[in-house]
């Protein structure tokens, strides 16, 4: 995903982080007697309405030109028949969401094609996150994201919310798609690289009387790769039997439906009303950051069909006050909002809200209500803080040598790594942050195997 004017995107960090294919296309051509040939199948039949697999339903409305022979295309294809533990281990992964996203793709009339997008962006990893500051199943990042009403705060990301980030990709293909009079290659080319940059690109080649379409253009590497990607996983999903790929099964019915909380919950007391355990419930609802839902919404939680009733049930019963801790505490000398929000796992502008105060000034000895989770934060394990902190802590277990550098004033990503003459980016994603995220004044980051003598 990319943003709007400028449209940049760093997919491929964002797939080596989830464990998706990072392979380039190769430089040379591939001779012509290794290209794999393509399958002849008859034409897609009519969609049938008691159609129980929803593989059989995306071969039914596959639309895009999956047997045009090009190296890029054969070079991507080959990579996947190298490799087939990827597709297994991607579709089981895909299967809480993919019922809900290939059924909004087939009402908006786009090829089936699109649901199979976030294979390419996040491997259909909701958590994904690369660093270049990309989020979510559709790796939004927040100028975009900010564009298509992708909220984003302490609590929430809409980012990584599959109802709404799935809305928000599949509305931003669409503009591209009419932009592009009606080619999809295009389209998914700028939802790579950019309108913008495929705009110049067809420009340049008008200009020398050249041919205008995706393969002929003069595209960044990653581009060039990607369209050629998403063709190929949608081969190996069209011909999985006669290629020896083996898919998750994944039944035509809804796996999730969404429950009203009617305001702010905490996550664990609603998981445990509908029976869940709380990493499913994260699963589910990725979008929020934190121990419980946004104060401001959205108030609506996934739950796997079968529990639906049974939250609904208990939250009725449940009255409003009672859907998040609120503790009583007593401001102490040298007490900031923002050391009490950190001590709670809180934020500054909840504490504000539910105390009513109208600036950030506090006093010895006044008493505050702050939300408190119900659980240890441990508990939360799927939440960003505690993800980022499982991450770094893998990070350390393997790293030969390692350093930890306070942050003081001033400082940013790019003065510490030329200290430390580390790149800008390993240092970002040593921390799990993207080089453009803000440092705090105190904040620790992880170096790993720097020569410590050597920085000045």
């Amino acid at each position: 995903m990319r943003q709007l004017p400028a449209l940049l995107l760093a997919t491929t960090l964002g797939l080596a982080l989830t464990g998706c294919q990072t392979q380039t296309v190769q430089k040379q051509p591939l001779k012509a007697s290794s290209l794999v040939k393509p399958v002849q199948t008859a034409a897609p039949r009519a969609i049938q309405p008691e159609e129980s697999d929803l593989w059989q339903l995306t071969r039914q409305h596959l639309q895009l030109p999956l047997n045009y022979q090009h190296p890029r295309l054969e070079s991507q294809l080959n990579w996947y028949l190298r490799h087939p533990s990827h597709m297994p281990r991607v579709t089981e992964r895909a299967k809480p969401y993919y019922h809900h996203i290939l059924h909004e793709v087939l009402k908006r009339d786009m090829p089936a094609e699109i649901a199979l997008l976030p294979i390419i962006e996040s491997a259909y990893d909701p958590f994904a996150y690369s660093h270049g500051s990309a989020a979510g199943p559709w790796q939004f990042i927040p100028g975009t994201a900010r564009h298509f009403g992708l909220r984003s705060s302490w609590w929430y990301d809409g980012r990584r919310d599959i109802l709404a980030s799935t809305d928000a990709a599949l509305t931003y293909l669409e503009q591209l798609h009419r932009r592009f009079d009606g080619d999809w290659l295009l389209a998914l080319a700028a939802y790579n690289a950019g309108g913008g940059t495929v705009s110049r690109a067809m420009r340049r080649n008008r200009e020398q009387n050249k041919p205008t379409d995706f393969w002929s253009l003069d595209l960044p590497a990653e581009t060039k790769a990607y369209v050629p990607k998403l063709l190929a996983v949608a081969r190996t999903i069209r011909d999985a039997d006669t290629l020896g790929i083996t898919l998750t099964h994944i039944d035509n019915t809804p796996y999730f439906e969404a429950v009203e909380t009617g305001g702010q919950i905490d996550l664990a007391q609603a998981a445990s009303m509908a029976g869940l355990d709380l990493d499913t419930l994260y699963q589910l609802n990725p979008g929020f950051n934190r121990w419980a839902t946004d104060p401001d919404g959205p108030h609506l939680l996934l739950v796997p069909t079968e529990n639906a009733a049974p939250l609904r049930q208990a939250l009725q019963t449940l009255p409003p006050e009672k859907r998040v801790n609120w503790h009583r505490y007593t401001v102490r000398p040298g007490d900031t909002l923002s050391t009490i929000a950190q001590r709670f796992s809180s934020s500054v502008s909840v504490i504000r809200q539910g105390n009513k105060l109208n600036s950030h000034l506090i006093r010895a000895g006044q008493a505050l209500l702050v939300p408190k989770p119900s659980a240890s934060s441990e508990s939360y394990s799927l939440s960003l803080e505690q993800r980022i902190q499982a991450e770094r802590q893998q990070l350390e277990q393997r790293a030969k040598r390692k350093h930890y550098h306070r942050v003081d004033s001033g400082e940013s990503f790019w003065s510490i790594a030329r200290r430390y003459g580390v790149g800008v980016r390993d240092l970002a994603r040593w921390n799990q942050m993207a080089p453009s995220d803000t440092l705090k004044i105190g904040q620790t980051l992880l170096l790993l195997n720097v020569d410590i003598a050597d920085a000045s």
